[in-house]
């Protein structure tokens, strides 16, 4: 079997939570020695011509086609104009290879012209899957300037891909909701979530101890919610527990909070340092306006934590009742509110919901067991 995965870079070449997703699937497929044609580029000061993230057997499954993103410009809608012309630089690149593919796997835009041309007839290939994050274009906007990008700029063209590919990819949750609500038949629909290694996953839990400590995970972007959550933290009033907020990433100065129960660790790159301060917590928290299926609170779970996030993309299939806490909304008196319950929660509750978790993950959100499925929806 031959598989062209057609990103918009993969991770750590490009940082973020679809280019993850992009260098698991195809470090995967190549270990189950299927051929994978990957189309991405560099934004990084890696070598990409190596491939190094990949052992030597992946490698021997993985040809790098090398299709650079264009330089932005400075009008207004230039992401767009310049991701289109991507799309039509990636169509150049593998138009005479269309017919060896059994599968032709597009992430976001990478794969808009491509998919215009075969919905016109004008080529003929193998089905070709398209792959939008969390269509967060269709969720709620944190501010009146995302909700204008969001409806003139990204919406149209993200609605017409998908309704003209072959097969929409969808994490789940509310996901597949918004995907059937933009006209999409549901049996073009393939839900599958994203995983983490078996390797990742810590062995047990580390129970509660005096100190109760809160996690948010991520650099600074309005929809993540931080500002809603600095606005919960500063709304609580004196607490029985001690309790601490750990935030790691580039958090900007001007939105940091001048507490004591507060400790700004910044960017951590190196993995294993990561990892320790991820296991030292509780409870990651999440409070962001539109998601797609957070890699943070993938691997906040398969490190032992229970998590408090809102019920937004297919954050659901991850968090209930049984593994965390859910809130309808990005609100800072909601946040606060949950945070007191779980403060005011014994040690043996949270427990209980941090090892669900991890049971969770275990079962049914490792990569391991993923890509088969993947594989056997494309046979």
């Amino acid at each position: 079997m031959k598989i062209a995965l057609i990103t918009d870079g993969i991770w750590p070449y490009v940082l973020g939570g679809m280019q993850k997703h992009s260098y698991y699937l195809c470090k995967y497929l190549a270990q189950k020695k299927i051929q994978v044609d990957l189309y991405h580029f560099n934004q990084s000061n890696y070598d990409i011509s190596k491939l190094e993230f990949f052992s030597e057997e992946e490698k021997q499954y993985i040809t790098s086609i090398i299709v650079d993103f264009p330089k932005p410009g400075s009008l207004p809608g230039h992401y767009m104009r310049n991701s289109y012309l991507h799309s039509k630089l990636i169509f150049e690149a593998i138009k005479d290879k269309l017919q060896t593919y059994n599968f032709i796997y597009t992430k976001g835009f990478t794969g808009w012209f491509l998919i215009e041309q075969k919905h016109a007839r004008k080529i003929k290939c193998a089905k070709i899957g398209v792959k939008f994050h969390g269509y967060e274009m269709f969720q709620k906007p944190p501010d009146f300037k995302i909700k204008l990008q969001h409806i003139f700029l990204l919406r149209k063209p993200v609605k017409e891909i998908s309704q003209k590919a072959d097969v929409v990819f969808s994490y789940g949750g509310k996901i597949t909701d918004i995907i059937k609500s933009i006209g999409i038949d549901r049996e073009k629909i393939i839900e599958l979530p994203s995983g983490v290694e078996v390797s990742t996953l810590t062995n047990q839990i580390k129970p509660c101890g005096e100190v109760l400590k809160f996690l948010f995970l991520g650099r600074y972007e309005r929809r993540k919610g931080i500002e809603e959550l600095n606005s919960a933290i500063q709304l609580l009033s004196d607490q029985k527990r001690k309790i601490e907020f750990h935030f790691i990433g580039p958090i900007p100065i001007d939105k940091q909070l001048k507490d004591p129960t507060v400790i700004y660790h910044g960017e951590v790159r190196d993995k294993t340092k990561l990892t320790s301060l991820i296991k030292n917590c509780d409870v990651l928290i999440c409070p962001s306006w539109s998601e797609g299926m957070p890699n943070v609170i993938l691997e906040a779970m398969a490190n032992g934590l229970t998590v408090l996030a809102t019920d937004v993309g297919a954050v659901n299939v991850l968090v209930n009742d049984r593994t965390g806490y859910l809130i309808n909304d990005s609100n800072s008196e909601l946040i606060k509110t949950e945070l007191s319950n779980i403060i005011n929660s014994t040690d043996q509750e949270i427990d209980i919901k941090k090892q669900n978790a991890l049971d969770l993950m275990k079962e049914n959100f490792v990569w391991e067991k993923l890509i088969e499925k993947l594989i056997q929806y494309i046979k």
